[in-house]
Formats: structure tokens, C-alpha cells, sequence
């Protein structure tokens, strides 16, 4: 849902960005291996940076402007950057969650993404992505965790995500991600603006098999929402559709253990990974 691809030789902010840094840093009279050694990053990665095809770190970019003393210029670049690759149905859902006061979705096979580590989600990027670069993988992980400042808004939006039981039983990366994955939730749920349930197997079928789906309520009352399936997702308008969606996490919700045993078997499947000898 993160990445759009930008090679039509466009100027885009990723493209800007590089280009800024090459002009600051020829007008300072830097070569590459000079302004890498005065920042401390490998030269080779600014020479991506400069020629569009990396994005800086939020480190590096903070450090450009220190050097630089650009007042924030690439810091603002690099966020321009993430959120012009988002695709046009992918950035629904991320405004929605910036303004909404209740956040509601349900995974049917996947922990949520706003509840997701970096490397679960890089793995999970790396698996349905054959051939995308490591670069442009990291991009995308960035650009998720990205999504959880939503949780350091002066007021934080009421998240309430509901999981399939398939999402803990399918193993993300490697063991110690799936454990460090599960920490998280269960820490994650410490919050009194965070609330987990996980929809069980022994409940049999349910209305939300084979998708995904995010209720953003905004602060005025109107409820939006996003469909999400494989390779694509659908931003919802219609009224009647977003009852019947609404009206469809109600019945997911209905089905879900109630959270402290939801919890508990979260907690039941850690002790399971954590037996696990891979690592």
C-alpha cells in the first residue's frame, strides 16, 4: 500500500531532494567522499541519495540540514517524498488515520500495520515483492513505521484493530521476528488508546474473509473507510457501502474473543516461538 513507482523522468520530491544536495554540496565545494565523511554516511549512499534513487534516512536528512543549515529543507523534502509514493488508493487511508479520532481495522492474515515492527514488515515486503530492491524495501518500511506518529498526536486517535487468529499462527521472517512482532503487540496494548482482538478459528467463517479493511472516524462524526485485497485496495464514498462494511466489523467484532483472551492467546503463541530454537 506504501510505494508507487516514479521513473517517468518527472521532477518529484525525491528527485528534488537529490537534486538540492547536489547543488549545496557543488556550492560548497564538497566532492561526495567529502561531505560523506563530514556527515558520516558512505559516500556511495549519497550518491543515490543526489541521483534519485534512494531516499535519505530521517537521520541522514536531519544531518543535511545540520551541515547545510537548511531549516528543515530536506527533512520536509523527505516527507514530500513518502507521501508522493504512496499510491492514489493507499493515501486515503493514510490521511484518514491523521485525522481521525477512532481508527478501526481488521486483518485477516496479517498483523495490522500500524501495530507492525520493521522487521516483520520488511519481511513481509520482501515476500510479496520478488525483485524489488533493498533500497526501495527499506523505503517502504520506513514509510509504514512512518504512519505510527499517529500515536504521538497531541490527541491521540482510539485504535482498535481486530486480527485474524491466522495472523499469529503465520510466521513473518524468521522466529525472533515473530517474537519481537508478538512483544510488540502485547506491549502495544499497555496504551489505553490501543485495543486488541483476535478473531479465533474455532469461530469458522466469518464476513471479512480474504480482506482487509480500516474504519477512520474523524472528530465531525462521518465515518471513512478502505477496502483492502491483494495488490490493490478501495477507498469507500457511498453511504450504504460504508454501513454494510461497518455493519460487516461488527459481525468480525461479535465473533472476537474479548481482549484479555485475546491477549492471552497472543501470549500463548509467543511462548510457542519462544520454544522455537530458530532464529
Amino acid at each position: 500500500m506504501e510505494l508507487n513507482n516514479e521513473d517517468d523522468g518527472r521532477a518529484t520530491p525525491r528527485t528534488v531532494l537529490g537534486r538540492r544536495l547536489r547543488r549545496l554540496r557543488e556550492a560548497a565545494g564538497m566532492s561526495q567522499r567529502a561531505l560523506a565523511d563530514k556527515v558520516g554516511y558512505p559516500h556511495t549512499y549519497l550518491s543515490r541519495v543526489e541521483r534519485g534513487e534512494q531516499l535519505p534516512s530521517e537521520a541522514l536528512a536531519e544531518d543535511l540540514d545540520t551541515h547545510f543549515a537548511t531549516d528543515g529543507l530536506f527533512v520536509e523534502l523527505l516527507s514530500m517524498a513518502q507521501d508522493a509514493s504512496i499510491p492514489d488508493y493507499g493515501r486515503v487511508v493514510v490521511d484518514g488515520e491523521s485525522k481521525a479520532a477512532r481508527i478501526q481495522v481488521f486483518g485477516s492474515s496479517l498483523i495490522p500495520g500500524l501495530l507492525q515492527t520493521e522487521d516483520y514488515a520488511h519481511a513481509l515486503f520482501r515476500e510479496s515483492l520478488p525483485g524489488e530492491s533493498e533500497e526501495r524495501i527499506n523505503e517502504r518500511v520506513a514509510t509504514r513505521m512512518r504512519r505510527k506518529r499517529v500515536f504521538e498526536k497531541e490527541q491521540v486517535p482510539y485504535y482498535w484493530a481486530i486480527m485474524d487468529e491466522a495472523a499469529l499462527r503465520r510466521p513473518i521472517g524468521s522466529v525472533a521476528a515473530m517474537r519481537a512482532q508478538l512483544r510488540y503487540v502485547l506491549k502495544a496494548v499497555e496504551s489505553p488508546h490501543v485495543s486488541v482482538q483476535v478473531l479465533p478459528f474455532t469461530q469458522g467463517a466469518h464476513p471479512m474473509l480474504g480482506g482487509s479493511l480500516s474504519l477512520h472516524t474523524l472528530r465531525n462524526g462521518v465515518t471513512l473507510a478502505y477496502v483492502e485485497s491483494f495488490a490493490s485496495g478501495e477507498p469507500v464514498e457511498s453511504p450504504e457501502r460504508i454501513l454494510e462494511l461497518t455493519q460487516r466489523f461488527d459481525v468480525a467484532r461479535s465473533k472476537s474473543l474479548p481482549e484479555r483472551e485475546s491477549l492471552d492467546l497472543i501470549r500463548s503463541y509467543l511462548r510457542e516461538y519462544e520454544n522455537d530454537d530458530d532464529s
